[in-house]
């Protein structure tokens, strides 16, 4: 009897934490069994998450590097015009360093960090989320060279895309492009802006404030970097070869100063943010280059703090939350078959990251404020209710979906193998030394069946297409890709899941001790 009763009260909890039984599944009376039901090894997947960013680094590698079939690369960017710009990002299967999104992708690691810095700790990953953030952000102190000039790519798009090469052979122009006064790309500076800051916060409180130093020194290069975006207004679609803004620029000002103000706590930003609510409105989406739901949910948190002039943000942000929750009555990005987050079929992940990043931190303020929850058209979404179905975004990623598959390279048995990524797809320089030319790279590596020699550990791509099909092919970019931006975004998603997962388990723990009592 008192077995039974075990495993019912297990159950519950289950539920209540929206973790259900799969098709197939059986109660027993196992704890352990009980407790892993619905979730991956959220542990495992954040180390990986993290752990791709290293495979990403340009530059001269340290001696701590782990990914160790990539090598030093890319030694001689910004020679050009006699600037530093080695170091940062490529930000995703190619050779190209483009600040914009490298930009958010520093931002994002930083946030995920600031709001689930208790997880990563527990994980034993913080080192490496600060190294990843670091590495990025040195970057982007350097790609400032003046107050208005800021470089915001390193390399030839178009040559590099017409060649199949190692980072580590790269013999594609390194051609340098900048926003300055006259040539103006606001959406850029922002975003470099809101990246230092945030990253200014996740270094602030730590007891090695080495690099936390170097930013609060540069503090008023930071704040002249959103001066530059605010006095120069300018869309970057005008000074740029790609990742151009079609968002236009003021959601990277409001991104910036909502940044900005919690970094710094100086009013000039929160009056810009309390001037400029009518700039921002109702969004479905959070990207690379539309911020709006992010500056929305920055200043959601100022307002559920008391500063109730930013009302206007929340109204918008819950808009965000019943454009993506399903039976909400006000639905605009559907589902597919399989539950998972569908925007558009082309690099869909990176959408869904993003909103469940965002809906993550959304639930853990809503719960931490005591607001209660979001009220839709045909439904109210508690907080749990929220949060589970960010988690169930993150498990099917980790394999819970109908393909069975991770989209994270690495995790499970069963992940994508032909990833379009060049550095992975050819074996490393440590393996075979002599330069493998741009040609020699498309005929011999690009069109291959064979699985890539290098298993880019932590890699998150694209993703399926909308009936939950995906064909691991190498020449599908679309679909097979990875980038920075969206394991980024996945960091903090899946911190925030674990993190859930952990409550859970306590709360089980204590249900648990009250049942064998009696």
């Amino acid at each position: 009897m008192a077995a039974a009763i075990k495993v019912w009260v297990l159950f519950m909890a289950l539920m209540c934490f929206g973790v259900g039984l799969g098709e197939g599944d059986a109660a027993t009376s196992s704890d352990e069994d009980l407790l892993r039901l619905g979730a991956p090894n959220y542990g495992d997947a954040l180390a990986k998450a993290i752990l791709f960013f290293e495979g990403q680094r340009s530059g001269r590698l340290p001696a701590n590097q782990r990914v160790t079939w990539r090598g030093d690369s890319a030694l001689t960017d910004g020679q050009p015009e006699n600037v530093n710009l080695t170091g940062g990002y490529y930000d995703a299967g190619d050779n190209v360093k483009f600040g914009f999104p490298m930009a958010f992708s520093v931002t994002l690691l930083s946030w995920s960090a600031i709001e689930y810095r208790d997880a990563v700790t527990a994980a034993g990953q913080l080192q490496y989320l600060r190294s990843a953030i670091q590495w990025g952000a040195d970057f982007l102190l350097r790609a400032r060279t003046s107050p208005t000039t800021l470089y915001t790519q390193v390399g030839d798009g178009n040559a590099d895309h017409q060649c199949w090469e190692r980072p580590e052979d790269m013999d594609t122009p390194r051609t340098l492009y900048k926003i300055t006064a006259s040539s103006p790309g606001s959406e850029a500076s922002g975003e470099a802006s809101a990246a230092l800051a945030a990253a200014y916060l996740v270094f602030r409180d730590d007891r090695d404030k080495t690099f936390a130093t170097q930013l609060l020194a540069a503090s008023r290069f930071i704040s002249l970097l959103f001066d530059f975006a605010n006095n120069y207004r300018g869309s970057f679609q005008s000074s740029c070869p790609f990742y151009c803004s079609y968002s236009g620029y003021q959601d990277e000002l409001l991104w910036a100063s909502a940044w900005l103000f919690k970094a710094t706590r100086d009013s000039k930003y929160l009056d810009f943010l309390q001037n400029n609510q009518g700039s921002t409105g109702p969004t479905n989406e959070f990207n690379w280059d539309n911020k709006n739901a992010g500056a929305q949910m920055l200043a959601t948190q100022e307002y559920l703090g008391g500063r109730t002039a930013l009302v206007n943000y929340k109204r918008s942000l819950d808009s965000f939350v019943c454009a993506v929750m399903p039976n909400s009555g006000n639905v605009q990005i559907r589902t597919t078959p399989g539950g998972l987050l569908f925007t558009r079929d082309s690099v869909n992940l990176q959408y869904t990251t993003t909103a469940t990043l965002l809906l993550s931190i959304y639930s853990k303020t809503l719960k931490s404020s005591g607001s209660g929850g979001v009220q839709c058209s045909a439904a109210t979404f508690t907080p749990d209710q929220i949060s589970s179905f960010a988690a169930s975004q993150v498990n099917y990623i980790l394999g819970q979906n109908p393909m069975g598959m991770s989209y994270m390279v690495g995790y499970s048995s069963k992940f994508p193998r032909r990833i379009h990524h060049r550095g992975s797809s050819i074996p490393s320089i440590k393996v075979l030394p002599r330069k493998l030319t741009c040609n020699e790279g498309y005929s011999s590596w690009y069109p291959t069946s064979d699985p890539n020699p290098n298993i880019h550990v932590g890699a998150i791509v694209g993703g399926p297409d909308g009936n939950d099909q995906f064909s691991d092919n190498r020449a599908d970019s679309s679909h097979s890709e990875p980038a920075t931006y969206i394991n980024a975004a996945f960091v903090g998603a899946c911190a925030a899941a674990m993190g859930q997962q952990q409550q859970l388990e306590e709360s089980v723990e204590d249900v648990l001790s009250m049942v064998s009592s009696f």
